[in-house]
């Protein structure tokens, strides 16, 4: 089934905040995360928990914040990209809290998150970007980071390249789609 994704404001007049386009984008983020971790499940992929199904949630999270500021950086100014970006985060983070204490119970799950997006953030800014996407080593990373999550045995051997090849390329395009759509 597809993901069905609605991206376009319901009064088209009004004109909208780069916080709220920010929260908008973080849920449409997590709903491609989520999707991208089911299909890894339905590709016959296996989780070992459900810790490391969030964690691999997070990494498309990540992912998907670092294309948000890659598109943003043509289009807006210095200042108004920090004010997206940061809103952006701070609302995804406020999904992975949210979801991990539905699922893992009470705790600080945020404070995971943020290392891994700062991490992250320092490894991406090495790849490139191009007007027609991610470059091949930067959804390279992306698999390389969520293979290392689910493990090498030999049911998760490849989630490499289902990552790099398919769902990381489909993620970027819903993602980068709906961002445009948000902006218009």
């Amino acid at each position: 089934m597809a993901l069905r994704i609605k991206s376009h404001w319901l009064n088209e007049d009004r004109e909208r905040s780069l916080p709220e386009i920010a929260s908008a984008l973080a849920f449409i983020a997590w709903r491609i995360a989520m999707e991208k971790a089911i299909n890894l499940h339905c590709e016959r992929f296996v989780y070992s928990s459900d810790e490391q199904r969030l964690a691999v949630i997070q990494e498309y999270l990540v992912f998907l914040i670092q294309i948000a500021d890659r598109l943003a950086h043509p289009a807006l100014d210095d200042q108004d990209r920090r004010v997206l970006i940061t809103a952006l985060a701070k609302k995804v983070l406020g999904h992975v809290q949210d979801n991990s204490q539905d699922l893992l119970g009470p705790g600080d799950y945020g404070g995971a998150f943020i290392a891994r997006l700062d991490a992250r953030s320092a490894e991406y800014a090495e790849y490139g970007f191009a007007d027609d996407g991610p470059s091949y080593p930067l959804l390279r990373h992306l698999g390389y980071e969520i293979q290392t999550l689910m493990g090498s045995e030999q049911e998760n051997r490849w989630v490499i390249d289902q990552v790099m090849d398919k769902d990381g390329w489909d993620a970027f395009k819903k993602f980068s789609k709906a961002y445009r759509d948000l902006f218009e």
